[in-house]
């Protein structure tokens, strides 16, 4: 039998430099998730899956959408997505980086321009290597640098469509896009935005609707909404103009060769939808937490002022972080250390997420006990 050392000293290497990763049972408070709604686990999409399945709604697909495994719930979702979002069309994928992935990999065709910032997600990454357009990284949030690279790109004869390409609210460092300036860059240059508000949905703007809607009809705009964050369930929306959408159909590998996202998971999504829209939104409920998460952050901490749910701590060396991280989870907080390469070399943090699924008083017990474990961690 081949062995597999190479493989193993590659793990070796790893824990070495204390990277290695293993699968650990979730337990403690929940400050690691993405269901920032609480969702996942709620009465509502229990609820939603009794009746789901009671009129009949399949668990699998089947088959490919283009086969037979197009069910009239994927239909309704995209029908309503569309709609909340207010864009001409949607499409349900199984996931968001197989969404992302056949968005930049499909989409910018042969002479076009990606213009993306340097810290999206791998998943744009990978759909870049996939295509056929040029592709070029502009400073993170620097939409001065991103003017620069295509106004060079013009000059060099680049004749092509630009696809500006960023996140609303980004994973890592929970710091918010220049909306504003993007679009009236967009605007100037005849671009396409294209935004990943995974960590938007249902958190930011009118009911969860994200960050870009308001930018609706004022450019070229397509958005991915993933559906496994802040709505509960799993799969990924992408919303834009229907010549997009129908491109995305006939051309997305991702989509084509895919069995099709389970019928149930598209219903769960749908409920997950309505409840945005109720009164109060869950959304204003979070938004009373993530303040009042700032304000122990900065004031128990001395961390800078956050501008989202998620709070990034960085530390810097990998073993100390997970030091801290193990220590946090110890004392029954479910606080996750991240390393390179998901972060730059020399920015391992903790990324701290604030979610529905914890009181007032346990954020703040949590920060108090943060301020504890930094105070008596070296050289932090």
């Amino acid at each position: 039998m081949i062995g597999f050392e190479a493989h193993a000293n590659a793990l070796d290497a790893l824990k070495a430099r204390d990277r290695y990763r293993v699968l650990v049972p979730r337990k403690g408070i929940d400050f690691a998730s993405n269901d920032y709604l609480g969702l996942a686990n709620s009465d509502t999409l229990h609820n939603a899956a009794i009746s789901a399945l009671d009129r009949g709604v399949a668990l699998g697909a089947g088959a490919s959408r283009l086969l037979r495994g197009n069910d009239r719930e994927h239909e309704a979702l995209e029908e309503e997505a569309a709609a909340f979002f207010g864009a001409q069309k949607a499409l349900f994928f199984g996931g968001g980086f197989v969404a992302n992935t056949a968005i930049f990999s499909t989409l910018p065709r042969y002479g076009d321009l990606i213009v993306y910032d340097a810290l999206v997600h791998a998943s744009a990454h990978d759909g870049m290597r996939l295509g056929r357009a040029q592709t070029v990284a502009f400073e993170h949030n620097d939409v001065s640098h991103a003017e620069v690279l295509i106004n060079e790109w013009r000059a060099q004869g680049g004749t092509g469509r630009i696809w500006l390409a960023f996140e609303t609210v980004y994973s890592m460092d929970g710091d918010l896009a220049p909306m504003r300036d993007l679009a009236a860059l967009a605007q100037s240059h005849n671009a396409v935005l294209v935004a990943d508000e995974a960590h938007a949905t249902g958190v930011l703007g009118v009911q969860g609707r994200g960050l870009l809607q308001a930018y609706e009809g004022q450019v070229d705009l397509l958005t991915l909404h993933t559906c496994g964050k802040a709505l509960g369930g799993s799969g990924a929306l992408v919303c834009g103009a229907a010549s997009l959408i129908d491109t995305l159909i006939n051309r997305a590998r991702g989509f084509i060769f895919a069995t099709a996202p389970s019928p149930l998971t598209a219903a769960l999504v749908r409920a997950a939808l309505l409840a945005l829209q109720q009164e109060p939104s869950p959304s204003d409920a979070l938004a009373k937490h993530i303040a009042h998460a700032h304000c122990e952050a900065v004031q128990k901490c001395g961390l800078p002022t956050p501008q989202s749910q998620i709070i990034p701590v960085v530390i810097g060396e990998d073993k100390q972080t997970m030091a801290v991280a193990n220590r946090m989870q110890a004392r029954g907080f479910d606080v996750r250390g991240i390393r390179p390469p998901t972060v730059p070399r020399g920015t391992a943090r903790l990324r701290i997420s604030i979610t529905l699924n914890t009181s007032l008083a346990e954020i703040s017990d949590m920060f108090s006990a943060l301020a504890e474990e930094l105070e008596s961690a070296p050289n932090v």
